[in-house]
């Protein structure tokens, strides 16, 4: 690798690690809350309170597909919940650009940028080919200057990963849009793969994203 292409590729791993933190999952079972955060109303999710059944992305109705607890070790990390417009139960049915889609995280303990370092990359590596991320470099460069001014995540914030149509991704990070949308569909997709894909970070939490039965083989991947 060129000494050009090493410090591209440690912003891009910095870029990404809000959003992924390897550890062991354990599930939950959404049941019916108040309506979610909204950037133009606000409504708290707190970290003991269910999601809701239903939120609003770009003007557009999603529903609760299945929400999951990650921890690390005896730890809490972070609360994820998957919205759809449709539910899914498989990682192609997210495929469809023509429809909204929000992943939805709670800290459920400080977070740090050690934490936070070692993140996205090897979610991303794992669910892509290498020509598939090289050509999602630019996106990921743009996602790390959306951060740069987040240290930390401390218990109870949120951020919101969102998928508007026509728009692109949308990242709300403790109740205020960050920076400007990604418009790339295959970025949003590499995204929700950390979780939801072939090879995801965490298997029960995938399963429980996608409101699916953990299964045998499940359990004993993890």
């Amino acid at each position: 690798m060129s000494q050009m292409m090493k410090p591209v590729m440690l912003i891009a791993g910095a870029a990404l690690a809000v959003m992924s933190l390897s550890a062991s999952a354990r599930t939950e079972t959404p049941t019916a809350a108040a309506e979610t955060r909204q950037v133009s109303a606000p409504a708290q999710v707190t970290t003991s309170s269910a999601f809701p059944q239903k939120a609003t992305v770009g003007g557009r109705a999603v529903q609760l597909n299945g929400a999951g607890t990650r921890f690390r070790a005896v730890f809490q990390v972070y609360r994820a919940a998957l919205y759809t417009e449709k539910p899914v139960q498989q990682y192609g049915e997210l495929s469809n650009a023509g429809e909204a889609k929000r992943i939805h995280m709670v800290m459920l303990r400080e977070v740090n940028a050690n934490e936070l370092g070692g993140m996205f990359v090897r979610g991303i590596q794992e669910n892509l080919d290498k020509a598939s991320a090289a050509k999602l470099m630019p996106a990921m460069l743009r996602m790390s200057a959306l951060f740069n001014e987040y240290k930390k995540l401390e218990a109870g914030d949120q951020v919101l990963l969102d998928w508007i149509p026509g728009k692109g991704t949308v990242v709300t990070v403790k109740g205020s849009i960050a920076g400007e949308s990604i418009p790339e569909a295959q970025f949003y997709q590499s995204l929700a793969g950390i979780w939801l894909g072939p090879t995801p970070a965490d298997w029960k939490l995938r399963d429980a994203m996608l409101g699916v039965k953990a299964t045998t083989d499940t359990a004993n991947r993890n």
